[in-house]
């Protein structure tokens, strides 16, 4: 394999379900990596597998809706590693309240501040290294509900509309640097996320679903590619359970 040898990655939201995924499928294709999420002890876990496996990695705990812990990463994989190729932005919430008759302002301000300042933070802390090195690339996982309505409640659909709205901007500001923006929209992804719902999935429609490392290939692709060339949007849904104007299960 190897399709990227060489590159270095920043991984936010690594410590399970898709970005945990996504830091396991860069190492396997040559890419060196920082993974970084609330979770220290996960994240250690998921270096001692990386490194049991020949790769290089180190993780950092950090809340995403902070700037300095963002900064703080690139400042280490920079010490460590010398550049910044990728930028990964995994990390997400939900909550069980999430219809308006039920969402409060700290529900409200915690999905924002995560979801979408955590994707603010993640771009304004990898932009400077990146315009300096002339190269670079930022993938948002986003979600299928950045797209059109559904049920995963207003302020979710807010966050990743607006994860949109500050991919795009950040592509027609930053593409004379040679930086380049992908957004992933997933489907049903079988991601520990779900259990936030007000009735979560059953074991038979997890069944049915996406799996993490599905997402994680996608991110994959989109790295591996010249940087003459990037996605701009890339949907990935579930045949059986989800299509354009299908209704979610």
């Amino acid at each position: 394999m190897g399709r990227l040898k060489g590159q270095m990655a920043i991984v936010v939201g690594a410590s399970s379900g898709m970005g945990r995924a996504t830091a396991l499928a860069f190492v396997a294709e040559g890419a060196r990596v920082v993974v970084a999420s609330r979770r220290q002890g996960e994240l250690d876990a998921l270096v001692a597998e990386i490194k049991r496996a020949g790769g290089d990695a180190i993780a950092l705990a950090i809340d995403v809706a902070k700037r300095p812990d963002l900064d703080a990463v690139v400042q280490t994989a920079v010490e460590r590693f010398g550049r910044v190729d990728v930028l990964v932005n995994c990390a997400g919430v939900n909550t069980r309240d999430r219809q308006l008759a039920l969402l409060d302002q700290a529900g409200w301000d915690r999905i924002i501040g995560i979801n979408l300042t955590g994707a603010f933070n993640c771009t304004q802390a990898v932009l400077p290294r990146m315009r300096e090195q002339k190269n670079g690339l930022i993938i948002h996982v986003s979600s299928i509900s950045g797209l059109w309505g559904d049920f995963s409640g207003a302020a979710y659909q807010a966050s990743k509309h607006g994860m949109v709205g500050l991919a795009n901007a950040t592509m027609m500001e930053e593409r004379r640097n040679g930086i380049r923006v992908t957004v992933i929209y997933p489907g049903l992804c079988d991601t520990p996320i779900l259990n936030n719902r007000v009735v979560p999935p059953t074991q038979e429609q997890r069944d049915l679903m996406m799996k993490p490392e599905d997402i994680a290939q996608a991110c994959v692709f989109a790295a591996s590619l010249p940087p003459r060339t990037y996605v701009s949007d890339l949907v990935l849904m579930p045949g059986a359970l989800q299509c354009n104007g299908c209704p979610t299960p």
